[in-house]
């Protein structure tokens, strides 16, 4: 797969670290040129991140016209946008369905879901004059299986799936395809605000015995955003070890 998304052009929503950057890392390796967008870019270290992005630009996924400006700039200034992941998401508090905050409920679903809706409904009207796009929305695990003390995030991630599923058949034969991908607990910075205890608990789910890496997450994104997945859309893609094989 070495280089085949040369002369290719992504976008990657939360980009600035965690699997963002990661997928981001793993495109440009490929040939792609990668624009990365994030709230802030305060925790991306040019330094370390393993590539030079193309461009970097400051968006609110859950504000739709600061998601069209910021296409229509990236548009502008790189040329066409062959692939766009919708990666950036938040967690939210971990609390029981009836005590769980309004606000946060609110902002969870605004950011996870109807970002991943502004955003794809902006790029899929170019995509499908082109007859051609990639669009990979990064879901969970806890979408499938609803994880307890975060009904807001399950919620959303459950809603991506199925907004992956109708909009993929929306645009089927149009030359735009659109997949997902679900992974289990991965191995991020967030690592470091869990215990221990959590961690194993949450470990011991998956049948491979250790948590999801972000290049797992990112090899697999770069296949599917490849031309060598060539007639597979509206699916989510499992990263669980063998936790959901469904």
């Amino acid at each position: 797969m070495e280089k085949n998304l040369s002369g290719q052009t992504a976008i990657i929503t939360g980009g600035a670290r965690g699997i963002g950057l990661g997928i981001a890392r793993e495109l440009s390796r490929l040939g792609c040129q990668v624009a990365l967008w994030d709230l802030s870019f305060a925790a991306f270290k040019g330094e370390t991140a393993g590539f030079v992005p193309a461009l970097l630009q400051d968006v609110n996924v859950a504000d739709l016209a600061s998601v069209q400006n910021a296409y229509a700039e990236c548009v502008r200034t790189l040329g066409p946008i062959d692939i766009f992941v919708n990666n950036a998401g938040i967690n939210g508090p971990v609390i029981d369905t009836w005590e769980y905050p309004i606000d946060a409920w609110d902002k969870v679903l605004a950011v996870n879901l109807t970002g991943v809706f502004y955003c794809t409904r902006t790029v899929i009207p170019d995509m499908r004059a082109r007859r051609s796009g990639r669009i990979i929305n990064i879901a969970s695990m806890a979408g499938k299986e609803g994880n307890p003390g975060i009904c807001a995030y399950a919620a959303a991630k459950g809603g991506v799936i199925a907004f992956t599923k109708g909009t993929a058949r929306e645009l089927a034969g149009s030359g735009v395809f659109v997949n997902a991908v679900a992974p289990a607990m991965t191995e991020t910075e967030l690592f470091a605000q869990m215990t221990p205890e959590h961690i194993k608990t949450m470990t011991a789910k998956i049948p491979m015995g250790r948590a999801v890496h972000i290049e797992d997450v990112a090899r697999l994104v770069a296949w599917i955003a490849s031309p060598d997945c060539s007639f597979t859309t509206g699916f989510t893609f499992d990263v669980s070890g063998g936790r959901a094989v469904y």
